[in-house]
């Protein structure tokens, strides 16, 4: 293939240019047009059937820059299309799901106080802080034992109180909470 390019449509190539500049295309285009007619005579499976290279070349060509006219004159919104959703799409979280985070989080710190000083104040320090069970210990002069299951014990009670519906909050409201969580 790339031989017979070489042989029946490279000699052509100058005379082309010339052609399309002279006929349809604006300067810049012509070498697009005709980057194009070389990639679409990569992708033929066979010439063997193109019984004259140069009128098969000039017609692609003729074809292309008359297609390259048609959508030069449509008003394309695709970019603008593009740039809403770039801007609708932000990163910030909606509405709905701060206030889904809002009432969360006055359930996490209604559970937080529902425990011990000492619990909270360990639960806090291993799971917010992420201070370490030895040095928790160190800390507040206890074993690290003590630590392990005061912790265990405040993050079941919290996550029990967390699954456990909030009072007042009908069914299709913890639906779409739980919506919400999931976004």
């Amino acid at each position: 293939m790339a031989e017979w390019v070489g042989r029946e449509i490279l000699p052509h190539e100058r005379d082309l240019r010339v052609w399309l500049q002279r006929r349809f295309v604006a300067a810049d285009d012509v070498e697009d047009i005709v980057q194009e007619c070389y990639c679409r005579f990569a992708q033929l499976p066979d010439v063997s059937g193109i019984g004259s290279p140069r009128a098969y070349l000039f017609t692609m060509a003729r074809n292309l820059a008359h297609r390259q006219r048609r959508t030069a004159t449509v008003v394309r919104i695709d970019p603008l299309a593009d740039a809403d959703e770039d801007y609708l799409h932000s990163d910030l979280p909606s509405p709905e799901r701060v206030a889904v985070a809002r009432q969360e989080l006055g359930r996490v710190q209604a559970a937080l106080a529902t425990l011990s000083d000492r619990a909270r104040r360990i639960f806090l320090m291993r799971r917010v802080e992420g201070i370490s069970q030895k040095e928790i210990a160190a800390t507040l002069g206890i074993s690290e034992m003590v630590v392990e299951n005061e912790a265990s014990r405040s993050l079941r009670a919290i996550l029990k109180l967390m699954t456990e519906p909030a009072e007042g909050q009908s069914a299709p409201a913890k639906q779409a909470a739980s919506r919400a969580r999931t976004r």
